[in-house]
């Protein structure tokens, strides 16, 4: 399953193959409330085919007519305002004085859209910055802690590897985990050595992998972008992966458990070659106190939580499974 960026950047390269006018818009700012974040993207032909959004359906049926009714006319990359006012706001379905500023940029070669699919598809993360006066594009290697930049005279964007997720079990939990993460668009892999539990698997852009967990942690080489959820209960399988996750950049590491079996576990991994910092980047008993009880409610607490670290927000203590027990005793 291909993430909407990359499903949008694959449009655009098979639309200029074939030879047709297009566009590609980005959200570059946001006031207020907005149904897509900035970086969202959208393809626009000049028929009014669509693929990606930048506001969830308002806006596009705007962008849509107008190509419609004149084709692809910029031959630079325009700066859009939509919602300054009230009554815009209401047309185009924003809140009461939200906005939403996109960048329109008519592609064509030098756009460069081929070879940033191609660095994307590879894992590679890019950096491609817009010229806004000339359409020109340069790419290079682009950094974990980058965002989206516009000064006036450019824009900058992230572009590259998806979001992976790495499961550590084949059970039950790991399914509906794995289920809602894909729709997440995770790249999620499961890995599990016990043939008993691999055999009941048949989940469409999930890849099941036998090996143990551990090497198959190192053979990822996880990054900034990847996370790891241990769900065997077997210290055998979970900590040794474990240990060798804490010690990436992976930006969220969590396993299943008490909070007493948790303890045990943080006591066995300071016996490997771990430091006290490393350790405290473990997140258990792991997800959020939303006081699930059913595989389905579990997987949403662990991914709730997995999706706030990802975010960058800071959670109440409370929230944490352990002291959400504590508190509800």
């Amino acid at each position: 399953m291909d993430s909407i960026d990359l499903e949008v950047l694959h449009a655009c390269d098979q639309w200029l193959r074939a030879g047709w006018r297009c566009e590609y818009v980005t959200v570059v700012r946001t006031w207020g409330s907005s149904p897509r974040p900035e970086g969202a993207t959208m393809a626009i032909r000049a028929d009014g085919v669509v693929v990606g959004s930048v506001s969830g359906g308002c806006i596009e049926d705007d962008l849509i007519a107008a190509a419609r009714e004149q084709g692809i006319v910029r031959t630079a990359p325009e700066v859009v305002t939509y919602g300054i006012s009230a009554d815009e706001a209401h047309r185009f379905g924003l809140p009461c004085g939200g906005t939403i500023q996109l960048v329109v940029e008519p592609l064509g070669p030098h756009s460069r859209i081929e070879e940033l699919l191609a660095l994307a598809q590879r894992r590679v993360l890019t950096r491609r910055t817009l010229d806004l006066a000339s359409g020109a594009v340069d790419l290079a290697q682009g950094r974990a802690d980058e965002r989206l930049c516009m000064d006036g005279a450019t824009l900058v964007t992230i572009h590259g590897p998806r979001l992976r997720l790495l499961i550590i079990g084949a059970g039950q939990l790991s399914q509906f985990l794995a289920q809602v993460a894909v729709g997440l668009e995770y790249q999620v892999t499961v890995c599990d050595p016990r043939e008993e539990y691999r055999a009941s698997w048949n989940l469409p852009g999930v890849d099941v992998v036998h090996a143990m967990p551990d090497d198959l942690v190192l053979d990822m080489k996880l990054d900034g972008r990847s996370a790891v959820v241990a769900l065997t209960h077997d210290p055998k399988l979970d900590d040794l992966a474990l240990m060798e996750a804490l010690k990436t950049d992976a930006f969220y590491i969590g396993a299943i458990g008490s909070r007493a079996n948790n303890a045990r576990r943080r006591e066995r991994l300071r016996e490997f070659d771990l430091t006290a910092d490393q350790i405290a980047r473990l997140h258990g008993p792991i997800g959020l106190y939303i006081g699930s009880k059913t595989p389905y409610e579990i997987a949403i607490s662990i991914l709730a939580e997995l999706t706030a670290v990802k975010n960058g927000v800071a959670l109440p203590a409370q929230m944490s499974v352990e002291q959400g027990k504590a508190l509800a005793a």
